[in-house]
């Protein structure tokens, strides 16, 4: 088991993991002095292409994203989103999942669960390939957001699929927008961590969607926290250089050759 993978795993009922997304060098430059895992989410089909879902976005597309965002990463964990449709089948995903490791360096691959690919989990992990699933509500096979609503039958089909991503030897667990009962009872469950979204303070760590907390992004569901407002000072910024350029105040000499 590589380092990385084996001190994240360790955190565990020690200390919370902070997990953020970027999608560019700029940005991971400054969250890897800070977090534990970066992912490169497939969410840069909503966030920076303006896609309904993440059902359209290209393995090349998330390849080259990963290769900017790795450029600024030296001490976090570096995971990257399989696309939908890259993973269909176990040589199918094992083919994708070393493409994406050997072109972006990075640590690891997410693989998000449908029920049906577990087999796909062990047979990256049996080959050297770090997996970290992800449970509750997946992007990837419902077309919009919408909170899930879980009947006792539901719990268990989560728990049960929670235990069998863990047993293919995935390291974490991504748990998104399931209820801190829930969260809580699959966390104290698992040896791996979780890490949740929409899913409660009582997971091994948390992820946002960066752009998200930033305030960026213009979508806040109730699990967001909006820490600024940088779509605000952006455009503040830009109406003082569009006001400098009208008055010819700049460039002035301090900006000429």
């Amino acid at each position: 088991m590589k380092l990385k993978i084996k001190k994240i795993i360790n955190k565990k009922n020690k200390s919370p993991l902070i997990c953020l997304t970027a999608y560019s060098k700029n940005v991971s430059k400054i969250l890897d002095k800070y977090c534990d895992i970066i992912l490169v989410g497939d969410s840069l089909a909503n966030v920076l292409y303006g896609m309904k879902n993440t059902h359209q976005i290209t393995l090349w597309s998330m390849i080259e994203h990963a290769k900017s965002v790795k450029l600024g990463v030296k001490k976090s964990l570096l995971v990257v989103d399989m696309p939908k449709n890259t993973y269909s089948n176990s040589k199918l995903a094992l083919k994708n999942a070393k493409k994406i490791l050997k072109t972006t360096k990075c640590d690891a691959v997410k693989i998000e669960n449908n029920r049906k690919n577990f087999t796909i989990i062990k047979k990256l992990t049996s080959s050297g390939i770090p997996v970290m699933g992800h449970i509750g509500f997946t992007p990837q096979y419902i077309n919009k957001f919408k909170p899930v609503t879980y009947s006792k039958k539901d719990e268990k089909k989560l728990m049960d699929d929670a235990f069998k991503i863990q047993k293919a030897g995935a390291f974490s667990i991504v748990i998104e927008c399931v209820s801190a009962r829930i969260s809580k009872k699959v966390t104290e469950s698992l040896e791996i961590p979780t890490i949740g979204i929409g899913a409660s303070k009582f997971c091994d760590g948390q992820i946002l969607v960066t752009d998200d907390l930033l305030g960026l992004s213009g979508f806040y569901p109730k699990f967001v926290r909006k820490y600024t407002n940088l779509k605000k000072i952006i455009e503040i910024s830009i109406q003082k250089y569009r006001k400098d350029v009208l008055k010819k105040k700049f460039p002035n000499k301090g900006n000429s050759f």
